[in-house]
C-alpha cells in the first residue's frame, strides 16, 4: 500500500512538472508573440509574412515538389539506393538549408549587436541612387538585393542599414555553421548553402527552396561574385542562386512583381584583408583551421582592441558604406530579349545559362557604378598611381583632387565630395599610418613594403572608376593575377 502510495505521489510530481513546463513554454510563446507584434508596430517595418511561417510546414512544401520527386528518383536509381534512404537524405538538406525566423532576435538583439559593433568599428553611411527607390514597387514585389562582397561583415552592414525598411534573407557559405554563428544566422532569417557541392539532388532541393520563398516574395541577398574578393576587385559574377530565382519568372503572374536591386559596399578597412591577400598569395583558400584555433585567433583580435578601448588608444576604423541602387524589373529584361526573339524559358538549360549570366554580369556592372568612394580607397589608388614610393605631400594632395574630379564627372559616389581634399587625406593617413602601410618622411610619405600589397587591394576596389587614371593604377598592381580562382597560373601584374 505504501509503494503505490509513493507511485501515485512520484508520478504526481512527474505531471506537475511537465504541466508547469508546458504552461511555461505556452506563456513564453505568448509574450514573445505579443513582443514581437509590438517591435513591429513600434518600428513600422515591414516582415515578409512567409518568414513567419513554421519551419515544417516550410519543409513539407519543398518536399510537395515534382522536381524534388523527380530528383530522389534519378539519385535513387544513379546510386543504387531505397527512395525512402533518399528521401531521408532531402530532409536532412532541408533542416540544414531552412530557417526559423525570430522577430524579436532580428530586430532587438541583432538591431543591438550590429548597432553595437559596426559602431565601435566605423562610421556607417547610406545613401540612395534615387530619392524614393521603391517608388512604383507593387506591394507584394519579390525583390532580390545583389552585393558585391568585400567583408563578412557585408551581413550585418546591409542588414543593419535596411532593418528599418525590409529584413532580408541572405544565402549563407559554410564558414558560419560553427556554434553560435548558425543559429543566429537561423534565427535572422538566413538560410545556408554548399558551396561548390556538385551533388544534384542537393540543388534540387536547394533550387526548389529558393524558388519557393521568391514566390512568396521573401526578400533575399545574394553575392553574386560567389564569395569574398581576395585582390579588392570585383570578381566574375555566378549565376547559380539568381538563376533559381528568376526562374520563378515563367509563371507570368509572377515576373512582372520580381525585382533585383544592386547593392554597392565598400570599407576604409576591411576586418579581413591580411587574411584575404595570404590566401591569394597561397593561390586558394587557406586550409581550414580547427575550431580552437579559430576562437584563439578571434580572441586574440577581442583582447588586443579592448586593450586599445581600455588605455584609450581606440580609433574607428574609418568608413563603412553601402549605397542602394535603383530596382531593376526582370519583366523589362524578359520583354527585351522577347523583342529579340528570345524565349528564355523555353530554351534548354545549356542556351538560358549564358542569358542568366549577361544579366548577372550587367547587374554587377552597375555595383560596380555605385560602389561607395571612401578616404582610404582614394588615398590609396592616388599613391599606387605614381611610379615611385616616395611622394610629397603637395603632389598627392594634388592627385587625389584629381582624382575626385573624375569621380564625380562619372557620378561615382565619393563620400563627403565638399570636405577640403587634405582633409580628406588625413583621415585615410590616419588609418595608413597605424597599420604601417606608409610613413611620414620630411614633406612627403613612403610606402612601406609590407603596405604595398594593402595599398593595391583597397585601390582595387574603385580602379574601374577612375577612367583616364585607371591604367596607370593596374599598371602598379601589386598583387597576382585576378582569376587565380579560374585555375590560371599567378603571375606577377
Amino acid at each position: 500500500m505504501a509503494v503505490a502510495h509513493d507511485l501515485i505521489a512520484s508520478a504526481a510530481i512527474v505531471l506537475g512538472v511537465v504541466l508547469s513546463a508546458l504552461a511555461a513554454r505556452w506563456a513564453t510563446q505568448r509574450w514573445a508573440a505579443r513582443a514581437g507584434r509590438r517591435t513591429l508596430l513600434r518600428l513600422r517595418t515591414r516582415v515578409d509574412r512567409f518568414k513567419l511561417t513554421r519551419t515544417p510546414y516550410v519543409i513539407s512544401q519543398v518536399l510537395a515538389d515534382p522536381a524534388v520527386a523527380d530528383a530522389v528518383h534519378a539519385h535513387a536509381a544513379e546510386h543504387g539506393v531505397r527512395e525512402a534512404e533518399t528521401w531521408q537524405r532531402v530532409e536532412r538538406y532541408l533542416h540544414e538549408i531552412v530557417p526559423s525566423f525570430n522577430v524579436l532576435a532580428y530586430y532587438r538583439l541583432g538591431y543591438w549587436v550590429s548597432r553595437a559593433a559596426l559602431g565601435l568599428f566605423y562610421k556607417v553611411s547610406v545613401e540612395y541612387e534615387r530619392d524614393d527607390p521603391f517608388r512604383g514597387l507593387p506591394r507584394n514585389a519579390a525583390v532580390i538585393y545583389l552585393m558585391n562582397h568585400r567583408s563578412n561583415a557585408d551581413y550585418v552592414l546591409v542588414a543593419y542599414v535596411m532593418m528599418g525598411a525590409v529584413s532580408i534573407s541572405y544565402a549563407v557559405g559554410e564558414w558560419a555553421r560553427a556554434f553560435p554563428l548558425e543559429y543566429l544566422f537561423k534565427s535572422f532569417g538566413s538560410y545556408f548553402i554548399r558551396r561548390r557541392y556538385r551533388e544534384p539532388l542537393y540543388h534540387a532541393v536547394l533550387q526548389a527552396y529558393v524558388q519557393l520563398i521568391t514566390r512568396n516574395a521573401v526578400t533575399q541577398g545574394i553575392f553574386p561574385e560567389g564569395g569574398l574578393t581576395r585582390d579588392g576587385a570585383l570578381r566574375p559574377a555566378k549565376i547559380g542562386l539568381l538563376d533559381y530565382a528568376l526562374g520563378v519568372a515563367r509563371d507570368p503572374a509572377l515576373r512582372d512583381r520580381l525585382y533585383v536591386v544592386p547593392v554597392g559596399i565598400n570599407y576604409d578597412r576591411v576586418l579581413e584583408d591580411r587574411t584575404l591577400l595570404r590566401e591569394l598569395e597561397m593561390h586558394g583558400p587557406a586550409p581550414a583551421r580547427s575550431r580552437f584555433l579559430q576562437a584563439a585567433s578571434v580572441g586574440r583580435f577581442a583582447l588586443w582592441n579592448l586593450g586599445r578601448l581600455l588605455t584609450r588608444r581606440w580609433r574607428r576604423y574609418g568608413r563603412a558604406a553601402v549605397t542602394i541602387g535603383a530596382p531593376v524589373p526582370v519583366d523589362a529584361w524578359l520583354s527585351r530579349l522577347e523583342a529579340e526573339g528570345t524565349a528564355l524559358f523555353s530554351l534548354p538549360r545549356t542556351g538560358r545559362l549564358p542569358l542568366v549570366q549577361q544579366f548577372a554580369d550587367e547587374m554587377l556592372a552597375r555595383i560596380g557604378t555605385i560602389v561607395p568612394v571612401t578616404p582610404v580607397p582614394l588615398a590609396c589608388a592616388a599613391l599606387q598611381s605614381f611610379d615611385a614610393d616616395y611622394v610629397t605631400r603637395a603632389a598627392l594632395l594634388e592627385r587625389m583632387a584629381a582624382m575626385r574630379d573624375v569621380l564625380q564627372e562619372f557620378n561615382a559616389r565619393v563620400l563627403r565630395a565638399d570636405r577640403d581634399i587634405a582633409e580628406t587625406f588625413d583621415r585615410a593617413y590616419r588609418m595608413l599610418r597605424l597599420r604601417r602601410v606608409i610613413a611620414r618622411t620630411g614633406s612627403g610619405y613612403v610606402m612601406l613594403p609590407r603596405g604595398r600589397p594593402l595599398v593595391t587591394y583597397y585601390a582595387n576596389s574603385i580602379v574601374h572608376l577612375l577612367g583616364p587614371f585607371a591604367e596607370g593604377v593596374r599598371a602598379r598592381d601589386a598583387l597576382p593575377v585576378h582569376d587565380w580562382e579560374r585555375g590560371t597560373a599567378p603571375t606577377a601584374s
